[in-house]
């Protein structure tokens, strides 16, 4: 006898029900609930975030439209649930991680007691639109140069200072790598002094819910120590995230599904404290270090390959093994950048200061070096230069940024004198090398057999670490633009989208950039306003994700087989960050909406 049509249904729910369990992790705490005003009226697009009891650990998710939430999370014990929303006061409640059953938790939000309260929570690009500059020069200057490795504008940044004492951070900054003038040092330092009064502000940002953000959900975790400066992050095959921690010569290693973190510590080398770079004034209790682990890739053997920026040594990494090999390069290469592996498995890499790109051939062991076009020639003899004041500044003058205060950069050719190679990528249609000079406003296109170069300028500024779609397009972030730029290599021809800012007179960060592979959407960083951007190219339309920490500064984003887009929350300090330590960070596009169906399995 066949069963009622009825019946047929029925099981096959059960079924479907019973599949999406088995698939989900199991949770320890299941939460559901809505987020409202004291009116009733819903709070769309909050962020409903739950700390592990240590809170080093948390997960967020986004409320509908309605206000709604659900969310299921691997953490026990005692647990703090927190709601935060623009322009509203955080709301918390404890919840007790041991309950198996689906707990109810509403919150009702509130504006914020005063004005003060109000100030302290928006954006580090809301605080700094109260510096107002010269002139736009000074003020790209100052982007250019003043953001590339943390925000400012946050807590630890805008609080008051002398005109003198923004000169001395400054003199450090160009310690970091900042290329500034006489005139724009001068210029800056007045213009903080003036617009960081320590007055709370008054600035209107507006937030769009889209309805994509009830589908995510985000995950971090964090790794190391308030000095810990984890540059970059990678998913190797075996699933695990691998972070750079370019101050203390560390690979952190992040098993995800258990949340564990380990880390292997780099082999010593013949450098003092900050490698070739000695001589500079490196940021202070940060790098201590002699490699700065900066770049890393997977290569089709399973081993990790690394550039070290501070000892100009290519590193290798055995996940299996958990040994390291060094491989040096026989002529000045100072400050390895970004790092990508073609599909015959030869390594190519930037070397920012030398304005050189490196070819490594594994099979051999052997290195190509490119020396980039110079398109000047006191380019040429600067950089021919540099190798020796960089050794004899580490030798009798560390810490004294002698290689800036002798650079003439300062006093006749401004930041002409440098390109800065940056970012780099490799074109899956014919094979072709591309990498970005930053200061060159330049794009240029390597052929891997020929080794032949070609430049073309880019219609916006601040070309950093660009990335290749599927179908051969290769994307640019615009670090000193706010824009997104598109490049079809076939035609030459450019795109140009501006990013969405909160509010118009804010300016965005692009630090860089990747492409889902399955969606072919672009997610971009967005720094200074605590964002993750997904531009969509059918449609050419932007999502926005506020991220649940303030002060959230990623670097290069990766992808997860399971989708999810990860990277290495690392403001410089770290100390500066909300919660005091770097992060390993994950968005999942639609983690919130698997948690929505395992609570609704569960009624």
């Amino acid at each position: 006898m066949s069963a009622s049509p009825h019946f047929t249904c029925l099981l096959r729910a059960t079924a479907a029900l019973f599949a999406g369990a088995l698939a989900m992790p199991a949770a320890a705490v299941s939460l559901q609930g809505r987020v409202t005003l004291a009116s009733g009226q819903p709070v769309a697009g909050a962020l409903v975030t739950v700390f592990n009891t240590a809170r080093d650990r948390k997960e967020t998710v986004y409320t509908a439209q309605d206000g709604h939430y659900a969310i299921t999370s691997p953490f026990t014990g005692p647990l703090t649930v927190r709601v935060r929303s623009h322009m509203l006061q955080d709301a918390s409640m404890p919840v007790d991680g041991q309950l198996i059953a689906v707990q109810t938790l509403d919150f009702q939000m509130a504006p914020h007691p005063n004005a003060r309260s109000l100030s302290d929570s928006l954006t580090a690009s809301a605080h700094i639109t109260q510096v107002k500059f010269e002139n736009e020069s000074v003020r790209g200057a100052f982007i250019s140069q003043c953001n590339y490795c943390h925000q400012v504008g946050n807590a630890l940044t805008r609080t008051p200072k002398e005109v003198g004492t923004w000169e001395a951070i400054m003199k450090r900054m160009e310690g970091y790598g900042a290329l500034l003038t006489l005139g724009e040092f001068k210029s800056i330092a007045k213009s903080l002094n003036k617009g960081f009064d320590g007055q709370p502000i008054q600035h209107m940002q507006k937030y769009t819910a889209s309805d994509e953000l009830a589908r995510a959900k985000v995950r971090e975790w964090h790794v190391g120590d308030a000095g810990t400066f984890v540059h970059d992050t990678d998913v190797a095959s075996n699933g695990h995230l691998y972070g750079t921690d370019e101050g203390h010569d560390l690979l952190w290693e992040l098993d995800r599904s258990t949340g564990q973190i380990s880390k292997h510590t780099f082999p010593d080398v013949d450098l003092p404290q900050g490698g070739h770079f000695a001589g500079m004034q490196l940021p202070l209790g940060v790098f201590t270090g002699k490699h700065g682990p900066h770049s890393m890739a997977q290569g089709k053997d399973g081993r990790i390959w690394i550039t070290n920026a501070l000892s100009s040594l290519l590193m290798s990494f055995d996940p299996k093994t958990g040994q390291f090999k060094r491989y040096a390069i026989n002529e000045p290469a100072f400050y390895m950048h970004t790092i990508r592996i073609d599909g015959e498995g030869i390594i190519w890499f930037t070397v920012a200061v030398s304005n050189k790109v490196g070819r490594f051939d594994p099979k051999t062991e052997t290195f190509t070096m490119l020396h980039l076009p110079d398109n000047w020639l006191i380019r040429t003899f600067s950089e021919y230069g540099l190798p020796i004041v960089f050794k004899l500044a580490a030798k009798f003058l560390p810490a004294q940024n002698v290689p800036v205060i002798l650079s003439p950069h300062q006093f006749f050719f401004g930041r002409a004198l440098y390109k800065l190679p940056y970012g780099i990528d490799i074109n899956p249609k014919d094979g072709s090398i591309w990498y970005a000079k930053l200061l060159d406003h330049k794009i240029g296109r390597i052929d891997p057999k020929t080794l032949k170069i070609e430049e073309i300028d880019t219609p916006l500024k601040g070309p950093r670490r660009p990335r290749f779609d599927r179908d051969g397009i290769l994307w640019i972030p615009a670090f000193d633009d706010s824009a997104l730029m598109r490049f079809d290599p076939a035609t030459r021809k450019f795109e140009s989208y501006k990013l969405p800012l909160l509010a118009a007179n804010e300016y965005e960060t692009p630090y860089a950039l990747n492409i889902h592979p399955n969606t072919g959407d672009v997610w971009i960083t967005s720094n200074m306003s605590d964002r993750v951007l997904r531009f969509q190219p059918k449609t050419k339309t932007f999502i926005a994700y506020p991220a649940p920490t303030r002060v959230t500064w990623l670097r290069d984003l990766v992808f997860t087989k399971e989708g999810e887009v990860c990277s290495s929350s690392s403001n410089l300090p770290a100390w500066g960050i909300e919660d005091g330590k770097n992060a390993f960070f994950c968005l999942d596009p639609t983690g919130g909406e698997r948690d929505r169906q395992a609570l609704a399995a569960q009624r």
